[in-house]
This record gives C-alpha cells, structure tokens and sequence, in this order.
C-alpha cells in the first residue's frame, strides 16, 4: 500500500522534477497486408494502423488524467517495412505515405518502421527500399526509419554503411528548406532490437505478437533531484540512491503499460527505462553527470559518470519490472539536452569525447548536426565506427546525424520541440573515403561464436 509520503513524493516527481511517461507505443505487425500489388498492401497497411491504433490517443489521455502522469507522445511501430515491400520495393513510397497518412488519423506524434534490416547482407530489394528513403522521408511528416547495418553474431554490412552515408546526405539535402529536418527521423543501428518504443528507431520486431505496448519512461530530472539531495555522498551510495530513484520510476512505467494494454486489447510488451532528456532545464541527463562533481559534461570522467549511472538504472529497473526491454539506459543526444547543448556551444563536448561516451550508455551519437558539405564517406565512417563499438561490445549502438545544408561549424540549428537546437560540431577533415569504399563485411568478433 501507498503510505502519504509515497503519494507526496510522486507528485512532486511530477510537479517539479519532470517524471513523465515519454511514451506509449503501439507496436503493430503488417505482415497480414502483404498483397498482390503495392496499391493494395498500402491499402490494407492504412486500414491497419488505423483499426489496431484509433483509440490510442484517447485510453493514453484517459490514463495520464486519472493516474496525474504526464503521458508525452502517443507512437506506433510496424513489421520493418522493408520486408512488407519486398514484392515491389520500386513501388515502395506508397506504403510510406499510407503509413503517414496513417498517423495523422489516428493522431499519433510519429510512426516508426519504415525500415530494413541488412546486417549480414543486402538483397536487391533491400537496396532499392533504402535508397528511396530520402524521397520518402522529405515528403512525410511523421514516419520515422531506420537500418540496422551490424550485429555482434553477424558483423558490420560495410556494402551498406557506405550506401547509409550517401542516403544520410540525400535526407538533408532533400529537406533543405528546413536544414535537413528529415535526418532527424533517420537512424542507422549496430544489434537493434526489436521491442524499442523510442523514435527514430523503434519498429514491430518478426518476434513480437500482433499487437503491442511497450512504454518508455523517462526521470532525469527525478535522478538529478535525489543526486542533490546527497551532495556529499561517496559513489557507492550514489549509485544505490540512483537505483531506488530507477526502481519507483519504472514501476509507475509498468502501471501505465498495463493498463494500456488491457484497454486497447493488446499485449504488455516491455517498460523501456531510459532516461530520455528533454531541452528543458533540469530534465537533461548531462546536468546529472556534472552534479555527481564534473565541471561540465564532456571533461575526463564524463565516461565513467555515464557508466555508473547507466548500470545503477538498469539495476534499479530489472528489480522492479520483470519486463524491462528496449534500450533501458541513459539517452544522451545532443539537441535533446540542455546540458549536452551548453558543453557542445562552448567547445567541451566534442564527437570524439561522444563517441567515447556510447560505449557505457543506452545508445550512441544521437541528434548531432555537422557542417552541410561533410563527405558521405565521412558520415559512413562515424557509422562504422559506433557500429564497432556495438560489435565488440554486444550492446546496441546507433547513429543520428543531420549534415545541415549551407552551415557549418559556429552556426547552429533548432529543430523545435523535444528535438530542440543543436550547434554544428566540427568533424574530422581527413579522408575514409578509400576504407568505405572498400565495401564487404567486418567479420564479427570472436565472442559471436557461442553455440
């Protein structure tokens, strides 16, 4: 039972320190709309969405004024749309328009989905479905895609990292008029799974059930506070209050995913337990790290903070949820976070320091914007390399990146909401183009050989 300290302390998580369920998403497989023509499989993938997905919108709204928890976005994933479109992958924009179109109906934030999995290998119809996504992302709203381009069992597709930093510079260019806002709904992934409520990322997994709810909670701003309130603990009881703070949070997820799904007649998938920031100040994962004692994010020690809180959070979370999934760790994209904002404008947080940093959190280089003319083959090569840190290091590791056309280092870009701004950071002017060019594939590591 709730005590009343209980009950005080949960409104004031949400009142004043930002805890909020970031997402309810509904996960829907498309797999019954494949037809004979694409005319007919965008039909029945509209019919879909929009019969699987009408009171989405409403049961969330009920949920979040009876339990008094913010419910930020309302999302769908479907079956990776590249497998849907495979008997006529030329033909495969309708399916991402129905998709769209199925989304503003039903009145969701995003749709994620409009993807390929190609980590060991590229068929013919995989290849002409990525290539058409800069087409179809400058000319939808709200559909989210993503590639996963590696895995830890298979190694790293380099045929399709390459074509990846040719697609990411199309995306912009094709959404030039609003500096390359298209990219933002783009991410190529090393080992993606397939139960993520997060966009850009989340699609329906071939092992998920017909239909899902996972849920993404999100409270950095809940860590900070209770981080505060031990300005002079050592890491050992930082690390367990982090934990206890993990563990209320996730538990409110799982109410939330519950009852979601039981009144939308769907199947509790998992409770996703990043720490997801927002632009707003005192929601930022950054402002964490430097509350555990760093100046300012991006300075030596950022990596071991984020690996510490990474883990207490997971620790918290798997105690109180028995399907905890997704990503479930801390978030640390740069556009998205007020704190990783500041350290990026005065120069103390650079790629590189980032880069180093995906190895212990929940993802990789998030929401970061660089300098319009940056080769393709420069933006394959980051790829590449968080790719490899995934590999090696059986986690999933992912890219985002928004080459800004006609800007470059010292301007920056808002992208508005909770995408927020980001400045424009300098990237490495020397050349990959001879190793990307290379193509094959990365052979996976040692460890993969576990059978």
């Amino acid at each position: 039972m709730f005590n009343y300290g209980d009950v005080l302390e949960t409104i004031n998580m949400i009142e004043k320190e930002h805890l909020d369920i970031r997402t309810v998403t509904m996960g829907i497989s498309l797999l019954p709309c494949i037809s004979g023509s694409a005319e007919q499989t965008a039909v029945k993938v509209y019919d879909t969405v929009c019969k699987k997905a009408e009171n989405i919108v409403r049961v969330t709204s009920d949920l979040s004024r009876e339990y008094g928890i913010p419910i930020v976005n309302k999302r769908v994933s479907v079956t990776p749309a590249a497998v849907i479109c495979a008997p006529f992958a030329d033909q495969s924009a309708l399916i991402g328009k129905a998709l769209d179109n199925a989304a503003k109906t039903v009145g969701i934030d995003f749709l994620g989905g409009y993807s390929a999995l190609v980590h060991k290998g590229m068929a013919d119809y995989e290849r002409e479905f990525i290539s058409g996504i800069p087409e179809v992302l400058s000319q939808t709203e709200r559909l989210c895609s993503s590639v996963n381009i590696g895995s830890s069992k298979s190694g790293i597709n380099m045929d399709a990292v390459k074509l990846m930093g040719e697609v990411i510079k199309q995306t912009a260019f094709k959404s030039k008029e609003r500096d390359g806002y298209a990219c933002a709904k783009l991410v190529v992934f090393c080992n993606a799974v397939e139960d993520n409520p997060f966009m850009a990322g989340a699609f329906h997994g071939i092992g998920e059930s017909g239909t899902v709810i996972n849920v993404g909670v999100s409270g950095p701003g809940v860590v900070l506070h209770a981080i505060k309130g031990i300005p002079n603990a050592d890491l050992t009881e930082l690390a367990e209050t982090v934990k206890r703070t993990a563990f209320k949070i996730t538990r409110a997820g799982q109410l939330i995913a519950k009852e979601a799904a039981r009144r939308l007649n769907a199947e509790f998938g998992i409770v996703d337990l990043s720490l997801a920031p927002t632009p707003a100040r005192g929601d930022s994962v950054a402002q964490i790290l430097e509350e555990m004692g760093l100046e300012q994010v991006g300075t030596h020690g950022s990596t071991a903070c984020l690996a510490m809180l990474n883990d207490a959070v997971k620790k918290g979370g798997v105690m109180a949820s028995s399907r905890v999934g997704g990503l479930s760790g801390a978030f640390i994209p740069v556009s998205e976070d007020i704190g990783m904002i500041e350290a990026a404008e005065k120069g103390n947080l650079c790629i590189d320091k980032l880069e180093a940093m995906t190895a212990v959190c929940s993802v990789g280089l998030d929401m970061i914007a660089v300098p319009g003319d940056t080769p393709a083959s420069t933006l394959s090569a980051i790829i590449a390399d968080e790719a490899a840190i995934g590999m090696i290091n059986n986690k999933t590791t992912a890219v985002r990146i928004v080459p800004v056309p006609d800007k470059t280092v010292g301007d920056s870009v808002n992208f508005g909401g909770l995408l927020g701004r980001a400045p424009l950071m300098a990237v490495h002017t020397r050349s990959a183009d001879k190793f990307i060019s290379r193509g094959g594939l990365i052979p996976a590591p040692i460890h993969s050989n576990k059978n």
